[in-house]
Order: structure tokens, then C-alpha cells, then sequence
């Protein structure tokens, strides 16, 4: 593959990375630490993630436990997790706070399956700009004498098959988190 290419499978592997973590925060039915990743607590003035000031496990299947290092900041994670998108209502009992994820309804799991979708959907149109990008750059490569023809085709080639991966990673990823969604 053409070395040119590199940087632009590194952009492609961060789009897929950042996927990764958006589906890890989807909440799922079932307890996942990842929920709380973007919540963040004012802990002395700075946004602090909850995980950097708690200890966050599964307890159960359904039952997410954070116990604060500092008792003292309870009351402020409790207000943290409230103010959050993640929907559940911590349970505070003065030493831990306790996360009961729900089961899953029927109409809450399509919707999330087209979340799912759509979130894909956008990790590809990103896929595809950064192939749009690398192909603008090998034509003005060409234009400026440093391609020849035939390097151009060949790393056009070499850049369609990468974008085909991508995309291809992008719906195996959906069809993963769709799946894990509708099962539970």
C-alpha cells in the first residue's frame, strides 16, 4: 500500500474508535461502566469524570455500584448522574450509590437500534471524506509531477479498498451492537 496512505487509514481507524466509544455508552439493559464516561462531577471546580473519583462495578447483571473514594462527594455524583442524558435515577444509601438499569422495552430497543444505524451511518460519510480527502491530495500529487498515471490509479485503488474495509468495520460494528440490543 502507498505509504501516502497511512495517514489517512489512521483518520479512519479514529472514526472507528470514536464508534467504538459511542456504542459502549449506549445503555444496553444490562450495567456498563461506559455510561457514566461522559457524566462529569464538579469536584473542586473541575469537571471530573466519575471514574477518576469512584470505584464503578458491575454488581449484578442489571446493578451499577460506584462507591466514591471521598464519602463527601456523594451528594455531588448523585446531582452529576440526575443532570446526565443516561435516564436511570442513582440510588443513594450514604456510603454507595447504586445504578438499576431496566430492562429493555420493545419500543426502546428499536429506537436504540436506529440510533445504532444512524451512528454508523455518519462513521461511514466520515469514512468517505477522509477517502474524498486523500483522493483530492493524489490528484494534486499528480498534478504537480510527483505521481505518474499509473502511481495514480494504483493509489486510488489502494484508497478505495481502504475505505471499502472501513465501511465494511463499520457495518460489522453496527450489526454487533444491533444485535446485542435486540437480545436482551
Amino acid at each position: 500500500m502507498n505509504s501516502n496512505l497511512k495517514q489517512y487509514e489512521d483518520k479512519m481507524n479514529k472514526t472507528l474508535d470514536i464508534l467504538a466509544k459511542d456504542y459502549a455508552a449506549i445503555r444496553a439493559g444490562r450495567a456498563n461502566p461506559a455510561v457514566l464516561d461522559k457524566v462529569t462531577v464538579d469536584y473542586y471546580g473541575a469537571p471530573t469524570p466519575i471514574n477518576q473519583m469512584a470505584a464503578v462495578s458491575v454488581t449484578e447483571a442489571r446493578t451499577l455500584t460506584i462507591q466514591p473514594w471521598d464519602r463527601s462527594t456523594l451528594k455531588e455524583i448523585e446531582k452529576a448522574i440526575n443532570a446526565s442524558d443516561i435516564g436511570i435515577n442513582p440510588q443513594n444509601d450514604g456510603s454507595v450509590i447504586r445504578l438499576m438499569f431496566p430492562p429493555l422495552t420493545e419500543e426502546r430497543r428499536k429506537e436504540l437500534s436506529k440510533d445504532i444505524s444512524k451512528q454508523g451511518e455518519e462513521a461511514k460519510v466520515s469514512v468517505r471524506n477522509i477517502r474524498r480527502e486523500a483522493m483530492d491530495k493524489l490528484k494534486a500529487m499528480k498534478k504537480a509531477g510527483e505521481l505518474t498515471e499509473d502511481d495514480l490509479k494504483a493509489a486510488e485503488k489502494d484508497t478505495q479498498d481502504l475505505t471499502d474495509k472501513y465501511c465494511k468495520q463499520v457495518d460489522e460494528m453496527v450489526a454487533r451492537k444491533t444485535k446485542e440490543i435486540m437480545e436482551i
